[in-house]
C-alpha cells in the first residue's frame, strides 16, 4: 500500500485479505463526505467469495497465533499503536472526511482513542488467564475413590471473530474489538460499516507494519448487505462481534443461534436521563446537552430521553434550550463548529421524519427541528421537545441524531416506572443532589451502566446492555472476558 493510500484522494482501496492487498471482485463504491457531499475515495465491494477467503485466512492463522507468547502479541498491538500514532494527523483527517466528525473528536476521540485502546491491549495480553477453583473432597463413589481434586478455570481464545464496526466512530469502534480479540490470542475478519471503511484499512495497515502475521487480521468491506451476512454466516467464523442497530443485530443473532456461534452485540439505547428536582441544573444540562453537540447525537449512549422532576421542569427546559441555540452548527473543519452534519442524506431524512412525526403527536417544538446550512452537506439542527408522553414514538425509539425529547414525572416511583418502559437499556444518567437517593435509584434501572451526576465513562467498566440493547460485556479486562472461552482442568489432589 502506497503512503498516498494513508491520504484523502482518489486511489482505490484493496481488500486486505491474508495479509495480501486485493482487487476487490465486486468492484467500487464511492464513500462520501458528509459535510461537503463530494467523494473522499472510492471503497472495495467484496464478493461473497472473497469474504470467504478472508475467513479461511484468519482459520488459517489461527492455530499459530493463538501460540504465540503472550508478550509476543502484546509487542505486536503496542507498535500498531505506535503506528497509528505517528500517522495521527492524516488519520484524523481522513476519519473526518468520511464520518463528519469534528477536527477535536477526530483527533482524540476517534484516532487517539484508537492508539490507547491498542496500548490498554497490549497490556491486557499479559494479564493472567489461570483462575484457582477452590479444592473439592470427593467421597468414592461409582466415579472413582474418595480424593481432593483440583481445578483451575483458563480462558482460551474463541477462535475466528467476524468483527461488524459501526459508523459513528470508524477508529475507536473497531480498536474495541479488534485489539482485545487479538491480545487473547484471536484472529479476526473485520466488516466495517460502509459509510466509512477506509480507516479501518489504515487500521490493518499498521497491524501489518506492527508484524501482525498474515491472516490475523483481515478487512473485507462493502456497501451490499451480502457482504456482511458473509462474514457472519461462514462455517468457519466462530463468533461475531456487532456493534449497530437492534434491528440488524437481531438478524445476526439468528444465524449465531443456528450455528452456536458465540456473539457481542452493543446494540441501540434510548439513554433515560432521570433529573430531580435538587438536582444541579447546570450539571445536567451540560451533561444532556452532549446528546446535541457529540457526533451529532450519532451514539447509543446519548441520554435523548429526559425525565424530569415536576419542581425544576419547565427550567431545566429552558436551559437546554438555551444551550442547544448556542452551539455553531457548521463544516466540521471549522475549529468554531461544535455540531457537524450526520452520516449521510438517508439518515438525515430519517430524524427529520422523526421530528415531523413528534409534531404530530403532539410535542411541543422548543427549538431546532430546521435543516440549517450550509448548503451542502448533511445537517440536523439541534432539535429540543418538551410536554412528551413516553407513549410517543420519538421517545420510545431511537432517532440517532441531536434530538433530545423531555417527559414530566411527579415522584421517584413515577420516575423509575418511566425510565424502565423502555425497550432498551444500554446506559441511564441520574441527576439529584441526594448521592443515596441517586444510587438507590440506580439502582432498579433496567439499564447495563448508569451514570449519577455525569455523563462521563469509566473505560475499565463493564458496557454492554440489558433489554434490546445488546448481548454481552466489553471494555477494560471485560473484552479479554467476552473474546475468550473458558476451559476447566481438574486434577486429583
Amino acid at each position: 500500500m502506497s503512503t498516498d493510500a494513508r491520504t484523502i484522494g482518489t486511489a482505490e482501496q484493496r481488500l486486505f485479505i491474508g495479509g495480501e492487498w486485493v482487487e476487490p471482485e465486486g468492484g467500487y463504491y464511492d464513500v462520501i463526505n458528509p459535510a461537503t457531499e463530494e467523494v473522499v475515495a472510492p471503497a472495495p465491494e467484496a464478493s461473497p467469495a472473497q469474504v470467504a477467503a478472508a475467513v479461511d485466512a484468519a482459520r488459517d492463522a489461527f492455530d499459530g497465533w493463538s501460540r504465540t507468547a503472550p508478550e509476543e502479541r502484546a509487542a505486536v498491538l503496542d507498535r500498531a499503536a505506535r503506528v497509528i500514532r505517528r500517522e495521527f494527523a492524516g488519520y484524523a483527517e481522513l476519519a473526518q472526511a468520511e464520518s463528519g466528525a469534528t477536527t477535536g473528536t477526530a483527533r482524540a476521540l476517534q484516532v487517539g482513542v484508537s492508539a490507547s485502546r491498542f496500548e490498554r491491549y497490549a497490556r491486557g495480553a499479559l494479564e493472567p488467564v489461570e483462575s484457582a477453583v477452590p479444592p473439592q473432597i470427593n467421597a468414592a463413589g461409582p466415579m472413582g475413590g474418595a480424593g481432593v481434586f483440583g481445578a483451575v478455570a483458563v480462558r482460551r481464545p474463541v477462535g475466528v471473530v467476524t468483527c461488524i464496526t459501526s459508523y459513528n466512530n470508524p477508529w475507536a469502534n473497531p480498536a474495541g474489538k479488534v485489539a482485545p480479540a487479538l491480545a487473547m490470542g484471536n484472529t479476526v475478519v473485520v466488516k466495517p460499516a460502509p459509510q466509512d471503511p477506509l480507516s479501518v484499512y489504515r487500521m490493518a495497515e499498521a497491524l501489518a507494519e506492527a508484524g501482525a502475521p498474515p491472516g490475523v487480521v483481515n478487512v473485507v468491506s462493502g456497501a451490499r448487505p451480502e457482504v456482511g451476512e458473509a462474514a457472519v454466516a461462514a462455517d468457519g467464523v466462530d463468533m461475531v462481534s456487532f456493534t449497530g442497530s437492534t434491528a440488524v443485530g437481531q438478524r445476526i443473532a439468528e444465524e449465531c443461534g443456528r450455528g452456536m456461534k458465540r456473539q457481542l452485540m452493543e446494540l441501540g439505547g434510548k439513554g433515560a436521563a432521570l433529573v430531580f428536582d435538587d438536582a444541579d441544573l447546570a450539571s445536567a444540562v451540560s451533561g444532556i446537552g452532549t446528546t446535541f453537540s457529540f457526533y451529532s447525537g450519532q451514539i447509543c449512549t446519548a441520554p435523548t430521553r429526559v425525565l424530569a422532576q415536576r419542581g425544576i421542569y419547565e427550567r431545566l427546559v429552558a436551559g437546554l434550550a438555551r444551550y442547544a441555540e448556542q452551539l455553531i452548527v457548521g463544516d466540521p473543519r471549522d475549529p468554531a463548529t461544535v455540531v457537524g452534519p450526520v452520516i449521510s442524506a438517508a439518515h438525515r431524512d430519517r430524524i427529520e421524519a422523526y421530528t415531523a412525526l413528534a409534531v404530530k403527536e403532539g410535542a411541543r417544538l422548543v427549538t431546532g427541528g430546521e435543516r440549517p446550512g450550509p448548503e451542502s452537506g448533511f445537517y440536523v439542527a439541534p432539535t429540543l421537545f418538551a410536554d412528551c408522553t413516553n407513549a410517543m414514538r420519538a421517545v420510545r425509539e431511537e432517532i440517532f441524531g441531536p434530538v433530545v425529547t423531555v417527559v414530566p414525572f411527579d415522584d421517584e416511583e413515577e420516575g423509575i416506572a418511566l425510565a424502565n418502559d423502555s425497550d432498551y437499556g444500554l446506559l441511564d444518567y441520574v441527576w439529584s443532589g441526594d448521592v443515596a437517593r441517586a444510587f438507590r435509584v440506580a439502582g432498579r434501572l433496567r439499564a447495563g451502566g448508569v451514570g449519577v451526576n455525569t455523563v462521563g465513562r469509566n473505560m475499565e467498566a463493564p458496557f454492554g446492555g440489558f433489554k434490546h440493547s445488546g448481548v454481552g460485556r466489553d471494555v477494560g479486562s471485560y473484552a479479554l472476558h467476552a473474546y475468550s472461552e473458558l476451559q476447566a482442568i481438574v486434577w486429583p489432589g
